[in-house]
């Protein structure tokens, strides 16, 4: 039996409770005093009979508020719940003393190395985990936190390694053991992957003020629920890995990893052991490959049209039946994962040109989305612009940054070649470098771009003089619009404030004759 006593916390008190327990006999197992106005007594032979004899003396004790039972001890209520904790961890946990025996595992790492825990506890640790010295970083002078990618019954984990301290005296700490954390690759992937996710089931990170980017969306939240291969199209820096994961994370595939493959980004033999791996299962050398982490998930080959023909015909069998080989292993690897591809590229002219095989065209594109360049969505332009300079702002201390009238004119109508990655970019240097909170368009570090005459290109005809008029005039009309002012202009092309302000007025340019 146990007993909880409430009672006023005054010096003393305890002794008082105790000495009726002595006076009756009766044997103590423990008492606890770690709450204030809280008393804890252990007295395992106490019958309840007996209890009630003497409970009225109890609650005549001066400050004593309140006798009853209680089913657990403070510390038999810590214990318990840590012991839940720890065998219920979803990682392998790993307790050491000071020599690298372990003292304590759970449940799953206990099922990983294939032990009891009779077999396990009082072993060393390195007889499981291969890759550290355990001995030499218990030994050291100073015992840091470590992260460390060890080998865990052969299987590739990484471990975090935290060095356990109690006090000894009033400030000195010494060294109890170790406790060990291990994650595998799946779970990495996992987490990395619900980290990534975007708040609201994933579609809202995604700016959609334009009719063709809301109707964009509608069809990725559609196909999302589909398990079929996705082809998503777009130019540099519209956003097409964001989709991707976007979709991965609406699907019912959610809770498993999401994996990137670039294909123009890896030599064509480092690729086929990133996606394959290398060497059997069990060897010290071998390594997963992207296709086995994934199982379950999906995989996005962003810049897909980049890809070998080799690899080509090792995908598409993947894909066709899911299954392939490690590199210089013959066993067949069985996995379901879902295929996400991206491209920049004119795939099915590619395949008229024999550029790219033509079934593994038709494999990847049974779901297909056009992600609008920027240009084309010229309604999310300045909503993403404001997104991006108070994400940008925030994060260096500067807030209430906007933009001045002409700059959100000039942002919105600029051609943006390279997207919403371009506009980003620009939106950074340009947030970094402002003294005050509002953003000119002297401060974005652009080409000159006017919609009439594009980017600064020019055929001279004509006598040289006509030509360098011509030329002048041509030039003036392009960088007008980034330099609106004549002061502007005149400290951009080195000349007084007076002759760029003649030069303009003798070739009509204004912001009523050039278009910004």
């Amino acid at each position: 039996m146990r007993l909880e006593i409430g009672c006023q916390d005054r010096v003393g008190i305890a002794q008082n409770v105790l000495a009726i327990f002595v006076e009756r006999g009766i044997d103590l197992r423990g008492i606890e005093l770690k709450q204030p106005g809280k008393i804890f007594i252990n007295i395992p032979d106490l019958e309840f009979s007996e209890l009630q004899d003497f409970m009225p003396q109890l609650r005549l004790i001066d400050g004593v508020v309140d006798v009853k039972t209680t089913p657990y001890m403070p510390s038999e209520r810590e214990k318990n719940e840590f012991e839940t904790l720890v065998k219920t961890f979803p990682d392998p946990f790993i307790s050491v003393d000071t020599k690298g025996q372990i003292r304590m595992v759970n449940n799953i790492a206990s099922q990983i190395m294939c032990e009891t825990l009779e077999n396990i506890i009082g072993e060393h640790v390195s007889n499981w985990l291969k890759g550290f010295n355990f001995t030499r970083w218990l030994d050291g002078d100073e015992v840091l936190a470590q992260t460390r990618r060890i080998k865990f019954q052969d299987d590739d984990f990484v471990a975090d390694i935290i060095p356990i301290h109690v006090a000894e005296g009033d400030e000195d700490q010494v060294l109890a053991g170790a406790v060990l954390i291990l994650k595998s690759e799946a779970r990495l992937g996992q987490q990395i992957s619900a980290f990534k996710k975007a708040n609201d089931n994933n579609f809202s990170g995604i700016q959609a003020n334009s009719s063709a980017m809301r109707k964009l969306l509608r069809e990725a939240k559609r196909m999302a629920l589909l398990d079929s291969s996705m082809l998503i199209v777009g130019e540099t820096g519209t956003g097409k890995e964001l989709l991707a994961r976007a979709c991965h994370s609406a699907s019912d595939r959610a809770d498993k990893p999401f994996m990137t493959l670039s294909c123009a980004a890896l030599p064509d033999d480092v690729a086929e052991t990133e996606l394959f791996g290398s060497g059997p299962a069990g060897n010290a050398n071998s390594k997963r490959g992207i296709f086995e982490s994934a199982d379950g998930g999906t995989i996005f080959f962003d810049e897909v049209g980049e890809m070998s023909a080799k690899l080509q015909t090792k995908v598409l069998r993947v894909i066709q039946d899911g299954t392939f080989r490690r590199i210089d292993d013959e066993k067949e690897i069985k996995v379901n994962v879902r295929i996400i591809s991206s491209t920049n590229r004119d795939l099915l002219n590619m395949v008229s040109l024999g550029e790219f095989r033509e079934d593994l065209y038709y494999r990847l594109n049974v779901l297909g989305l056009n992600i609008p360049s920027l240009r084309e969505r010229r309604s999310d332009i300045v909503p993403l612009a404001e997104l991006f300079v108070a994400k940008f702002g925030q994060r260096i201390g500067k807030t209430h940054i906007s933009f001045d009238k002409e700059c959100l004119e000039f942002i919105e109508h600029y051609p943006w070649p390279g997207n919403v990655r371009q506009l980003e970019n620009v939106l950074i240097r340009a947030v970094s470098l402002i003294e005050g909170n509002v953003i000119m368009t002297s401060h974005l570090q652009l080409p000159a771009y006017t919609r009439e005459h594009g980017y600064l290109e020019q055929d001279f005809e004509g006598t040289l003089d006509a030509a360098v008029k011509n030329f002048e005039a041509d030039l003036l009309r392009k960088l007008y619009p980034a330099y609106p002012s004549t002061r502007q202009l005149a400290k951009k092309l080195g000349l007084s404030h007076t002759a760029i302000a003649n030069k303009l007025r003798d070739y009509d340019i204004n912001k009523k004759t050039v278009k910004i």
